[in-house]
């Protein structure tokens, strides 16, 4: 009850930080009889489980100035009974079809929270993807460093020097070359 009251005072100005002309330019006609409509079913739901709660307490109560008889007054009493259970029973199906439909009217219909909650994630994946941009750069540049000198090892080693001495430099020696 109280949401759909804080939906309602939104809907008719009374949002906090807005003037009355913003929040009617912002809330449709068709949202604001929803939004009426949702507090109608609200208080005739709860209305009705009170009303058939309290007959099936009055139902109880035995009287003994009734013309027909016992038997007769308790299968009336009985299938009364059951008749109330069943509404009350509708009206608390209806409740909760009520509270399905609010929060899917608030999902769809509360555009700041969903802009928030988009301009949050944004936020966070730009400063993940900065993050592992920095990563990635301090890994290449280590990466470099590191080639740089195994490069600068293995040319100034004596195995390469020995390699490059023991190379045979006319290619028709090698095996395997028929030309």
């Amino acid at each position: 009850a109280s949401l759909i009251r804080t939906m309602s005072q939104q809907a008719s100005g009374g949002g906090p930080g807005l003037s009355q002309g913003q929040v009617k330019s912002s809330i449709s006609q068709t949202k604001e009889a929803q939004l009426k409509s949702y507090s109608k079913r609200l208080k005739d739901d709860v209305r009705a489980i009170l009303d058939n709660f309290s007959e099936i307490i009055k139902i109880g109560k035995t009287s003994d100035d009734t013309q027909v008889t016992r038997v007769s007054q308790c299968e009336q009493d009985n299938y009364e009974v059951h008749v109330r259970a069943a509404n009350i029973v509708r009206a608390g199906e209806s409740l909760m079809s009520l509270v399905s439909e609010l929060k899917q009217f608030l999902i769809l219909n509360d555009f700041p929270s969903v802009n928030e909650a988009l301009v949050h994630r944004t936020q966070m994946l730009r400063t993940m993807q900065s993050d592992f941009d920095s990563k990635l750069l301090q890994m290449r540049d280590d990466l470099a460093e590191d080639l740089y000198e195994i490069e600068e090892e293995y040319y100034s080693s004596r195995y390469k020097k020995i390699q490059t001495v023991n190379q045979p430099t006319d290619t028709s020696n090698i095996v395997g070359d028929k030309s």
